[in-house]
């Protein structure tokens, strides 16, 4: 199945997203197998091979008035094989149903080269519709290149982690032209201002590092940005907003998985997902409204 190109670039995507509902708010849909089926079959009595496909359809519903995104954890799809496959094609069309507006993010950070990284977009975009991907750029400007050429579709280069690991590479210093140096994050988000020229390519920068989302948003001040690390990975979320967002109060996405979609485990686990996505949006409102950028009545 391929999806059709629209003529609306990725930047305005995002900006009608987030005015539909008034929300940065992004649902991860990080759907580990095990912990869904205990809580669906606890809840429900369903038992099938499609619990994952159950449990996502809950969690959309609950939240899709709430929230301007959606992202998708490759990995704990591919983990249930065929299944696993089907509930993701089956969440992305549901998506689509009830929350038509809403970013449809692919997180998996790719990155290849060539033809490998061409295939890996028509896989994306074309057969599986997401409107936007996370990639890994390690690789330079060939392996981000396939990915913006689609120009209505979303690329969030991996900048700076959420995990204390990524201290390690990318924090490091690198020399810089004058010869003074700056931490490969940083250069990195610098690069991938050079190469956003179509306007459709963003940056992955952890909530638990306020300083460093403050020093990419100040060198990036018009990319997206895709903010993990709020909630289960204790992010500050007064830090996370006012260092991410952009001069109007917008373009952060703001990602909530464990801490949303696991509120509960028990019969009540949507409507604990929808209270909990309703209080993280009424807090990211609450401090856009105290930096004077606060959504405009309609």
């Amino acid at each position: 199945m391929e999806f059709g190109r629209s003529m609306t670039s990725f930047v305005e995507k995002v900006r009608t997203a987030s005015e539909a509902t008034h929300s940065l708010v992004c649902v991860g849909l990080d759907a580990e197998s095990e912990r869904v089926r205990d809580t669906v079959v606890a809840a429900t009595g369903f038992r099938s091979d499609r619990v994952t496909e159950r449990f996502n359809r809950d969690i959309v519903d609950a939240t899709a008035d709430l929230v301007s995104a959606y992202k998708t954890n490759m990995a704990f799809y591919e983990a249930q094989g065929l299944p696993g496959l089907r509930a993701l094609t089956s969440t992305i069309a549901h998506i689509r149903n009830v929350a038509p507006d809403a970013i449809i993010i692919g997180d998996n950070k790719l990155g290849d080269i060539g033809s490998t990284a061409s295939a890996y977009a028509r896989a994306m975009f074309d057969v599986l519709g997401f409107d936007a991907v996370t990639i890994n750029a390690w690789g330079g400007r060939d392996t981000v290149e396939p990915w913006i050429e689609y120009s209505d579709r979303g690329s969030f280069i991996w900048c700076r982690g959420s995990n204390p690991g990524s201290s390690e590479f990318q924090d490091l210093h690198v020399l810089t032209p004058d010869g003074s140096s700056e931490p490969l994050y940083l250069r990195m988000a610098r690069r991938s201002l050079e190469w956003a020229g179509k306007g459709n390519l963003g940056l992955v920068v952890g909530a638990t590092v306020p300083e460093q989302l403050a020093a990419v948003r100040q060198a990036c001040p018009n990319l997206p940005l895709l903010i993990p690390g709020v909630g289960a990975q204790g992010g500050d979320l007064e830090a996370t907003v006012r260092s991410g967002v952009d001069a109007q109060g917008r373009l952060a996405i703001i990602n909530s998985s464990r801490g949303i979609i696991y509120a509960s485990s028990g019969p009540d686990y949507a409507v604990a997902a929808r209270r909990a996505a309703a209080d993280l949006r009424d807090r990211i409102n609450a401090t856009l409204d105290a930096m004077g950028l606060g959504w405009q009545p309609e």
